[in-house]
This record gives C-alpha cells, structure tokens and sequence, in this order.
C-alpha cells in the first residue's frame, strides 16, 4: 500500500481496478480546512490523463509493472510473438496493443513488454533502428542538398522521408519515435 502523502513523479498504483501512474503532484495547505494533494496522473492501460484531488491520509495498494526484455519474432495473422531470450517463451501480443513505432521493428529487434498481472498492455519498440532503404527515387550526381527530402521504404515496409542523396541499398538510422531521418547507419 501506498500512501497519498507518499505520491511521487512516475509511482503506479492501483485506484478502482485501474492502474494509474503519477505524472505530477502538489501537496496544498489551504489557509483555511484540511491539506490536500492535488494530482495529474495517467492510465497506464488506456494512456488517458487525468486530474484529481486526494486527502492525504489515503492508501492505495502499488501496481506492479512488470518489463521485460524479449525479441521480436514473427507475426501471425493480428498476433505478434515475442520470445524471451532466457527462458525462450514465446509470448503473443495483439496488434491493437502495439503502436506506431512498431512499424520500423524487424525480426530479431529486442522491445521492451509492459505487462500488469500477467496481461500485457504496451509494447516499447527500441528508441533508434538502423534500416535499409528498399526502394526510393535514385539519387542525381550532386545533388547533396539536405533540406529537400523524398519518400523511401525502409526494409520493414514503413515509409519515412529521406535526403535526396539517398539510395536504395543505403542503410539508414531513425528515430522510431518520431519516424525522423537521422544520418546515415554505421557499418
């Protein structure tokens, strides 16, 4: 159980059968009644937010997020299976779970699983990926310009804009958050 006057940035708790992770708080002293914590917490399950006040003498038991680390294997149908890497088990997870970045995700790829009680609810894709461009408009001798961008597949199927100077063949690093070019991949 955790206190209310305990409350702290990223803390997860369980509050109705929801589970429910601190993004902000503030303990108010009014000059007049009792204290009180004012607090912005998201739904980790549904990624709703919300604000809401709390007595401080409150208790809720902890929620325990459980993240694991596991490859990526292969997709069936709307089932993606993960495997963990000690003990090999494979774990299904259903498309709708996984968001956009997931798109520039490839066999093999180590993602993070967030599961509560056994159920798995998120996905983290890796921060960067170094893909190869399949197929994209060939670059023209000279032409280095770097503002002016065109569209390229990468070898996962997602589609990201790339510097003219780009080909395909090319391998390049993005940032699976934003879907941005970064430069070209090393080695």
């Amino acid at each position: 159980m955790i206190s209310v006057s305990d409350f702290r940035n990223g803390v997860t708790f369980d509050m109705d059968g929801k589970v429910m992770q601190i993004i902000e708080f503030q303990h108010v002293k009014p000059g007049k009644g009792a204290a009180f914590v004012r607090v912005k917490m998201r739904n980790v399950i549904t990624g709703g937010v919300t604000e809401t006040t709390f007595n401080p003498n409150d208790k809720y038991p902890t929620a325990y997020i459980e993240r694991r680390k596991m490859d990526y294997s292969y997709n069936d149908g709307n089932l993606y299976y993960f495997m963990d890497p000690e003990t090999f088990e494979m774990t299904p997870v259903d498309e709708n779970i996984l968001d956009a970045s997931f798109k520039f995700v490839k066999e093999n790829d180590q993602c993070t699983i967030l599961s509560y009680k056994g159920s798995v609810f998120s996905v983290e894709a890796p921060n960067f990926a170094d893909l190869v461009v399949t197929k994209t408009e060939p670059g023209l001798a000279g032409n280095t310009a770097t503002n002016t961008l065109k569209p390229a597949t990468l070898e996962t199927g997602a589609e990201v804009r790339v510097p003219l100077f780009i080909n395909e063949g090319d391998k390049i690093s993005i940032d699976t958050r934003t879907g941005e070019y970064l430069g070209r991949a090393k080695g």
